[in-house]
């Protein structure tokens, strides 16, 4: 699995954006900081966001720069629905998604919870788990009440 840099704030996103040779420009800092204020979220709601703070980024201006974020460490995507990809920010500790079927709550849990398993599938099968695109679908306990 690759390790990223774990940038969380506007200087260190910029140092790793020049360091790789990029910019931060205000379209890739308007998405960087929707995706850090709203969590875990779909391309859509990354445009809802930014657009409360400027109309002229596209949806697709936010797909390319979501994917770039992605190559470079800042961002990263897990399917917890059966819709687009939800991104969220690597300045956030890796963490395995629990997400209800029910009421569709997602909850971050420690890797260490999964750990048993993804290390019997390394011993047996020479895998090696990617847990922060790990997303396991049940349900709450509010809902299996």
């Amino acid at each position: 699995m690759a390790t990223h840099a774990q940038p969380s704030s506007r200087q260190d996103w910029r140092t790793l954006l020049r360091a790789k040779g990029y910019r931060l420009t205000p379209q890739r800092e308007l998405v960087l900081r929707a995706v850090d204020r709203l969590g875990h979220a779909t391309p859509d709601e990354v445009l809802a966001a930014v657009h409360q703070e400027s109309e002229a980024v596209n949806i697709s201006t936010v797909y390319r720069t979501l994917e770039l974020l992605e190559e470079l460490g800042l961002v990263r995507h897990a399917h917890l629905h059966d819709r687009a990809p939800t991104y969220h920010t690597t300045a956030t500790p890796a963490h395995v998604h629990l997400v209800c079927r029910g009421c569709g709550s997602v909850v971050e849990a420690d890797p260490k919870v999964v750990e048993e398993f993804t290390d019997r599938l390394r011993d047996t099968h020479g895998f090696g788990t990617d847990v922060g695109h790990l997303t396991v679908f049940g349900t709450c306990a509010s809902c299996g009440a």
